[in-house]
């Protein structure tokens, strides 16, 4: 199991093990698997351990998904199981100014989401968006002025961000 195709169908399979299989085929592919970004993405959530350490290697290995994936990737911030925030947040980072019509949603997701790993990506994804995140200058000086001192690191490093690009 090794082609993309297929490894996409086992992704959301009922069974575990095939779900687990294709997250470890998706990593063998590294950025091939670009096409996996969102499947990937939605693993995290998997209660199985051995899956979701897959799927984030598979993640880890990625690149930037493609701008095709960003409506679904900004569906995801808001998911229950910190992970998928992260790791949705993360992907939209990495879209770079591509990643512009997640502006207001990380804004959001920056401001108030009950994770602090998510609050925190989102505020690295807004500055990797650089200035076409300049909507959310004012969500990034409230978080920067939280008493959390690694998000208020990173969305001071944001605002800087967004001021040279």
């Amino acid at each position: 199991m090794d082609d993309l195709v297929s490894l996409l169908a086992a992704v959301s399979d009922a069974d575990l093990a095939r779900r687990r299989t294709a997250a470890q085929g998706l990593a063998q592919l590294g950025e091939q698997a670009q096409g996996a970004a969102v499947p990937l993405v939605r693993l995290m959530a998997e209660e199985d351990e051995e899956t979701r350490q897959w799927a984030s290697s598979a993640l880890e290995d990625l690149g930037p998904p493609s701008r095709e994936d960003a409506a679904a990737l900004t569906a995801l911030l808001d998911h229950p199981q910190a992970d998928v925030g992260y790791w949705a947040a993360t992907l939209l980072g990495r879209l770079g100014e591509g990643g512009a019509a997640a502006v207001e949603p990380l804004g959001r997701t920056l401001l108030h989401s009950p994770h602090a790993t998510v609050r925190q990506r989102a505020a690295w994804a807004l500055g990797q968006i650089g200035s076409p995140a300049q909507g959310a200058l004012g969500a990034l000086n409230q978080a920067a002025s939280r008493d959390d001192p690694r998000l208020a690191r990173l969305a001071q490093q944001a605002i800087e961000a967004i001021g040279r690009k």
